[in-house]
Parts: structure tokens; sequence; C-alpha cells
């Protein structure tokens, strides 16, 4: 992929860190981020008490917390420049090799 992009998300179980589902995509759309939360994690394992996500578009997007509230899951959402709370969702996809660049 070297002028192209793929972007990744997932659901992950923050108790367990058990990755609950997550797709890749070459456009990141929001429904693409629907379909994970909807189609894959809620089919499967049911709601959470509460979902926490970053601010970004797609997660505060009307069709995103829909499919929450209709489920009556509890929003939570990281506060703005949070960077640090991104370890625990990209830590299972690290990789050794530090210079992706070839």
């Amino acid at each position: 992929m070297r002028r192209e992009f793929l972007y990744l998300v997932a659901v992950m179980d923050w108790h367990s860190r058990k990755v609950l589902s997550w797709r890749l995509s070459n456009s990141f759309d929001t429904s693409f981020c629907v379909k994970t939360l909807e189609e894959e994690a809620l089919a499967r394992y049911g709601p959470p008490e509460i979902c926490n996500s970053g601010q970004g578009s797609k997660f505060t997007s009307t069709q995103f917390t829909k499919v929450l509230l209709d489920a009556k899951v509890k929003i939570s959402m990281d506060g703005r420049g949070r960077w640090i709370d991104n370890r625990m969702i990209e830590r299972p996809w690290r990789s050794s090799d530090t210079n992706m660049s070839t």
C-alpha cells in the first residue's frame, strides 16, 4: 500500500482486552464503523453497559450514536487530545517494525 491508506476500526472489551470485532477499509466512512459495531460486535456479544470511543466524526455521527442509543448503551468519549487512550486498542496490532516505509 505505497500510496494508499487502509483504515482499521475495532471494538474491544476493555475488561478482558478481547477484540470483539474489527474491519479494514480503504475509505474511512461512517457506514464502515457502524457495520463493525452493529453487525459484528453487538450481534455476537450483545450490548455493553457503556461504549467508550474517541471523538472522531465517525464515532460522534448520528448513525453511530443511534445504534448505541437504540441498544440502550451509555456513550462515553475520550477527552479531546487524549492520545494515550489509543494504546489499549492499538496494542493488538503493534509491529516490531517501527519503520514501515520501504
